[in-house]
């Protein structure tokens, strides 16, 4: 907590810094960002990025070990694509919901004959679904392909535990592996209020009031979809499926959506996530490691709720009428989205594109909501990755071990989700 105050005293002096230097002085602003906010964040997300991919592949492997059992494994599994599919639903229709509600997009003078944007192509769901097996773990690896590695950890994790005895050098060198990246996790994070100050100050300093300002209504339908989901949502999946308060949830979970609202990246943000889990949450590594790992990669709530309040504004906004048929089409196209363009960088952006397509808006409305996206995607991060840590939470509890502290071990309860 003590982590999560500073961080969140950075955000606030980033906010003013940011808005000031904008506001006053926007030629020192340009100087300031460059040599100092910039490389500050920059920094930062590059020292948590460093830590994604062994985090991934070593917490997979390990907790694919600790369950062990092909049966566990697919029951475990099974239940956490069925959380993460059932909410991202949900949080889509939240949103479509405010957004007819509210129609942020019909009361504005939105330029939309100017509007221009290049969306880029996103592969097709089955060939994504097909890439997940690495022909080559290493540049897989190198690339940072998400699924691949998740798919070549739980491998070499489940040949681990069916070899038993005879590999267990090799489990106790991946545990004191785990070890090191928490120790590393830990020093790392030492430095996240400086990221932290400097990320918030570029993005606030380089939007503006004026931004701010003409998305208002925009920005307010996204905000309260992502609160909703957040609290009724998540908060009673935690009551109803974790049987945990949900205000306990949120409190000891807070320290990583801080960090999660600074760095606007789920992968980023993992190793703290899986270390927060697992440590306050007391859900036990072998499932915090493949739910949260898994859900950092596939689950994006923020992001669908995100999309659908775009999809509504962008209509409004050229002034065309949704039929329910479409609304329904958003619904499908955006859930298979998010696990279909999950290893694509911009994935976001990407998947508001297919949506758009989908139901035949211009893509080129895209750039209307280009100008807050920034700001908007610290908010939907950390909603995401809260998904995640609820999801590992109700998962955990169906199994009969949340608040279990041992390492990798999960027991034999045939209790379901």
């Amino acid at each position: 907590m003590k982590l999560a105050r500073n961080i969140i005293i950075a955000l606030i002096a980033g906010i003013f810094v940011g808005l000031f230097l904008n506001l006053l002085a926007p030629g020192l602003f340009l100087k300031a960002d460059a040599f100092l906010f910039k490389p500050l964040g920059t920094i930062f997300l590059h020292l948590m990025k460093m830590l994604v991919v062994p985090v991934v592949f070593v917490s997979i492997a390990l907790g694919t070990i600790g369950i062990g059992d092909p049966k566990k494994l697919g029951r475990i599994g099974g239940k956490t694509i069925g959380f993460f599919l059932v909410t991202t639903a949900i949080a889509l229709v939240i949103a479509l919901s405010l957004g007819l509600l509210f129609k942020p997009g019909a009361n504005g003078n939105f330029e939309t004959s100017t509007a221009v944007y290049e969306a880029n192509e996103a592969p097709p769901i089955a060939d994504t679904l097909l890439g997940i097996i690495p022909t080559n773990p290493i540049t897989a690896m190198a690339e940072g392909n998400m699924l691949q590695i998740i798919f070549f950890a739980a491998l070499v994790g489940f040949g681990i535990a069916m070899l038993g005895k005879k590999v267990e050098r090799v489990k106790v060198l991946f545990e004191q592996v785990n070890e090191l990246i928490m120790y590393l996790i830990t020093f790392v994070m030492k430095f996240a209020p400086y990221g932290a100050f400097g990320l918030i100050a570029s993005a606030i300093g380089s939007q503006g009031f004026d931004a701010l300002r003409a998305m208002g209504m925009y920005m307010s339908v996204v905000l309260g979809g992502l609160l909703i989901h957040s609290i009724l949502v998540y908060g009673g999946a935690i009551a109803l499926l974790g049987k945990r308060s949900p205000i306990w949830f949120f409190k000891n979970f807070f320290p990583a959506q801080v960090v999660a609202f600074s760095t606007s990246s789920s992968a980023a943000t993992l190793p703290i996530s899986l270390k927060t889990a697992q440590e306050k949450l007391k859900v036990p590594e072998s499932i915090s490691s493949f739910t949260q790992s898994l859900g950092a990669t596939v689950n994006m709530d923020g992001t669908a709720i995100m999309q659908g309040a775009a999809v509504v504004f962008i209509a409004q906004a050229y002034h065309i009428d949704l039929s329910m048929g479409q609304l329904l089409t958003v619904v499908l196209t955006a859930v298979l989205a998010s696990i279909g363009t999950a290893a694509v960088p911009g994935a976001g952006l990407i998947m508001l594109a297919m949506v758009l397509t989908a139901v035949g808006l211009p893509v080129e409305g895209i750039a209307l909501v280009l100008g807050v996206d920034r700001l908007l995607d610290m908010v939907r991060t950390a909603v995401n990755i809260t998904g995640d840590a609820a999801c590992a939470v109700c998962v955990a509890q169906s199994e009969g071990v949340l608040g279990e502290t041992g390492k990798n071990e999960v027991t034999t309860s045939t209790k379901t989700l």
